[in-house]
């Protein structure tokens, strides 16, 4: 298959809650494919390891065993400055609570991601000005996070995970503390964004409407994705 940017082989994570008691199994033998431009949500109940899997392909957590590949590298054998860099460059991470830095503007929270990456201040500063107005923002820009709404902060959160133009985007429940109107409306621009800019979107909810919008959604259950719903052209290969 053609431009897969993320993939997992035979991949294995189990959690215990203290030394003496057995583990378990969080995800299990799981090898999947993700392809550019991709939409895919993934479901189940709480405790299921819907985040623990994002956490895995973000290389946030480490696996017991298997592979996490990006672009055909194995993460595993990356310094964590080298992932610290690739990621930063080409993961976009959005989640249920925004995250953002209290003491910045929605303008320095959207431009930290390319200052990280060595862009100058003022590069950063007008490519987080022109994502932000894109998202409705423009007249909040200089406002700090305790001076927005929670939609607000959402749509920060999501032009921060933007901004650096990544090939996939890891949300974690990203419209889950908002009202359904807002929900829609980031979901919306994230389809949007995720059709202009080509990258992939892998997106953990409970909305099963919301997950209806993806061109593949799987439940995640007993270490293991079950597929829902799965369009003609598949962004997503089992095997």
């Amino acid at each position: 298959m053609n431009n897969i940017i993320l993939e997992t082989k035979n991949l294995n994570k189990a959690f215990r809650a203290i030394e003496s008691d057995p583990q378990t199994p969080i995800i299990h033998q799981l090898n999947f494919q993700v392809v550019q431009a991709s939409t895919i949500a993934i479901v189940g109940a709480s405790g299921a390891g819907k985040s623990t899997l994002l956490h895995l392909l973000g290389g946030l957590e480490k696996p017991d065993s298997g592979q996490v590949l990006w672009n055909d590298c194995d993460i595993s054998q990356w310094s964590s400055k080298q992932l610290g860099l690739e990621r930063n460059k080409s993961l976009g991470f959005i989640y249920q609570f925004h995250h953002l830095l209290p003491e910045f503007s929605a303008l320095d929270n959207v431009a930290l991601p390319l200052r990280i990456g060595g862009q100058t201040k003022k590069i950063a500063h007008q490519e987080a000005k022109t994502i932000l107005c894109e998202l409705g923002l423009a007249h909040r820009i200089h406002h700090r996070p305790s001076e927005l709404s929670g939609g607000e902060r959402q749509r920060v959160a999501i032009s921060r995970a933007l901004v650096t133009k990544p090939r996939a985007i890891l949300a974690d429940e990203p419209t889950g503390n908002l009202d359904q109107e807002t929900a829609n409306t980031v979901f919306n621009k994230l389809i949007e964004l995720n059709n202009e800019f080509k990258c992939a979107l892998i997106m953990v909810t409970h909305s099963l409407e919301l997950a209806s919008h993806c061109q593949n959604v799987y439940k995640m259950d007993k270490g293991s994705l079950l597929q829902i719903k799965k369009k003609t052209s598949a962004s997503i290969c089992f095997y």
